[in-house]
């Protein structure tokens, strides 16, 4: 724990997209299938074109194998999407690539479930399992309405 960046000590927030905090700490129930799930509903990014705030509900769900992401700098990473001009299906996939790369899940979702803007409510999902989770991966993409 001690090599954590972010959890206990006093941190400045980004407003800038920052991948860097991200951290990892060990899952001590490896040997067990079972599911983390983590909603924001602070999330802020702002359109690419018009530079209009967009906000949003994320929740993310995984299954974990030996790591575990650690929720201040999820919430860091989070914040870090602030005056990101992105849209909201880039947002969902980047924050799904983001966690897959750190924690090595055997599944995982990410769902984007954005504010009404312009009389259209945008909610991204995406998902990735590995081995044995390939096939849950595949119904559950399938079973989104």
């Amino acid at each position: 724990m001690n090599e954590l960046k972010s959890l206990g000590k006093k941190v400045d927030y980004a407003f800038e997209y920052k991948p860097e905090f991200l951290e990892a700490i060990e899952n001590k129930n490896p040997n067990r299938n079972y599911f983390v799930k983590l909603t924001s509903d602070e999330f802020t990014c702002v359109c690419p074109i018009t530079g209009q705030p967009d906000f949003a509900t994320i929740k993310i769900r995984y299954i974990p194998d030996k790591k575990l992401v650690e929720s201040k700098s999820l919430k860091l990473y989070l914040t870090s999407f602030r005056n990101a001009g992105i849209f909201h299906e880039e947002a969902v996939n980047k924050i799904a690539d983001d966690l897959i790369k750190i924690l090595e899940p055997r599944y995982l979702e990410v769902e984007g479930i954005f504010s009404v803007r312009g009389g259209i409510s945008i909610v991204p999902f995406v998902n990735y399992g590995r081995g044995e989770f390939e096939t849950l991966a595949q119904q559950r993409l399938a079973a989104k309405d």
